[in-house]
């Protein structure tokens, strides 16, 4: 199978979504730390696709996606209404099945990891990467991890607190990585493999665990000028981590999508129809397909879900409707233009006027 078969449909990280208990503490703690500060939709609703992963009963939600108009993906904060989320029932550890990290670019490591440290964040040591880049650990007060690492393309300059942008991508257990690159790699066309190297590391977040084996193996793709939001959204990066010593545990096991924790990676996708057939035909079919365009808000457009080969989520969404400026009710309609082509750059800046307040 062709590594770059599938990358057109891929545009790059549209969000990562976290599970949490307050929505609104943590979405404040976002826009200060992650820069987070772009509102593109609040939206209290129930969930009646996703039934699959909760249980089978249809829950209530409310949901918002902010971005850091720097550029990378945003974060969708999530919580239920209609029940308490669960946490995991065990410490999660470097190199368990499922999301473990969400990657954060960054354009300055000093300058953030001092940000940091006077706020009182909880953060790691500056370490160095097995391809020799600078990266640090940051943890959010609900024990989710963020690796701040080194951005390679930017839409606008980061703030110059924090000097991080959006999403870049994620660190992900997996307990075959040459079964997981089938999905990844030659799937979702993050096909640049940066390194592949075996054996013990200094830079895993959790020093208990710098003394294990693992296979690290990470992916990029570069951004390219391939769908509206492509300068907004940039490059990707996957990080694969699988344990050779112990046996990991899902991270998710015994619990619902939306409990506590990364709950998805979330890709934007410019030909759901073709990834769907395609990413079948790779053994990987969508678990879930809203098949039409679906309402969040005052933000539309087709989601679907597929898993990794360890039953991680993916969620997939080709963007229909996003609005530039709500203030005077300015929204595009992205099915009657040509949408390989990138929005121009003052168009996606009018985004930010949306903040979260």
């Amino acid at each position: 199978m062709s590594q770059t078969a599938f990358s057109d449909c891929i545009t790059g990280v549209q969000q990562i979504g976290v599970g949490v208990k307050d929505l609104q503490t943590s979405k404040f703690w976002y826009k200060k730390f992650l820069g987070m500060e772009v509102l593109v939709f609040d939206d209290k609703a129930d969930a009646p696709l996703m039934t699959i992963y909760t249980g089978g009963k249809v829950h209530s939600r409310h949901a918002l996606l902010t971005l850091n108009i720097a550029g990378g993906g945003g974060m969708e904060v999530w919580q239920y209404v209609s029940r308490t989320p669960v946490s995991a029932d065990f410490a999660v550890s470097f190199g368990d099945l499922g999301t473990f990290a969400a990657k954060i670019k960054c354009n300055d490591i000093d300058a953030a990891h001092r940000f940091y440290l006077a706020e009182n964040a909880t953060v790691s040591a500056i370490m160095e990467s097995a391809h020799g880049s600078r990266h640090f650990w940051l943890t959010d007060p609900h024990g989710n991890y963020f690796n701040i690492v080194e951005g390679h393309d930017w839409f606008r300059d980061p703030a110059p607190t924090h000097n991080v942008g959006g999403v870049y991508g994620a660190v992900i257990g997996v307990s075959d990585i040459d079964k997981a690159l089938k999905l990844y790699r030659d799937v979702l066309g993050i096909n640049e493999v940066v390194y592949d190297v075996t054996g013990q590391f200094k830079d895993v977040p959790q020093p208990a665990y710098a003394g294990e084996k693992y296979r690290r193996v990470l992916l990029r793709k570069r951004g390219k000028e391939n769908g509206a939001f492509s300068r907004l959204l940039g490059g990707v990066e996957i990080e694969l981590v699988q344990c050779l010593e112990r046996t990991p545990r899902k991270i998710f096991e015994g619990r619902y999508w939306g409990d506590l924790g990364f709950i998805h990676l979330c890709f934007d996708v410019i030909d759901m129809a073709k990834l769907k057939q395609q990413a079948a035909a790779a053994g990987f079919p969508f678990t879930i397909d809203s098949a039409d365009s679906f309402s969040m808000g005052q933000a539309a457009g087709r989601f679907a879900y597929l898993e990794d080969p360890d039953g991680t989520y993916i969620e997939l969404v080709e963007t229909h409707k996003v609005p530039i400026l709500k203030k005077i009710g300015w929204f595009l309609d992205l099915t009657k233009r040509k949408v390989q082509k990138p929005l121009p750059n003052w168009m996606i800046g009018c985004m930010a006027w949306s903040k979260v307040k």
